[in-house]
């Protein structure tokens, strides 16, 4: 009967560990499976990543592409069509847009673009309304307030 104290895993499932450095007779004495001298022959070596034994790594040899705009503005993007799910004569600004789920916390600043089509009538208070939109928002019937 299996039992717990009596578990072992099947036939050939293990192999007993690799004993290295153990002599000549072992086959596996001297240098331990390590090869000769070098870094990886030394006890703690770990490889950084990029490393290539002393040339000059393939990211240090590529050049440098681009910057960072210190001043880009990340919008986040809300379309015509999911204006669709407030009421008619709501005001959408950023805390009815949160509790809508359309915008995250994090989010810095709104945008609605001309995506989609709207069909009720709406007040819009957001940072930026693309004039495609706010077109289509006051021939809806809305208001666009940037």
């Amino acid at each position: 009967m299996l039992t717990l104290n009596n578990l072992k895993p099947s036939e050939g499932a293990r192999r007993d560990n690799k004993r290295v450095g153990r002599g000549p007779g072992s086959g596996r004495g001297k240098t331990a499976t390590r090869g000769h001298k070098g870094a990886r022959a030394r006890t703690g070596y770990s490889r950084n990543p990029g490393f290539e034994g002393g040339q000059m790594p393939l990211h240090r040899r590529l050049p440098k592409r681009g910057f960072t705009n210190i001043f880009k503005q990340e919008f986040a993007i809300i379309s015509l069509s999911d204006l669709n799910r407030f009421e008619k004569g709501a005001t959408v600004n950023r805390a009815a847009l949160l509790e809508a789920g359309l915008i995250k916390a994090t989010d810095a600043k709104v945008k609605v673009l001309a995506n989609g089509e709207i069909t009720t009538a709406v007040t819009v208070e957001v940072d930026k309304v693309s004039a495609g939109a706010k077109a289509r928002i006051e021939a809806a019937g809305g208001s666009v307030k940037e």
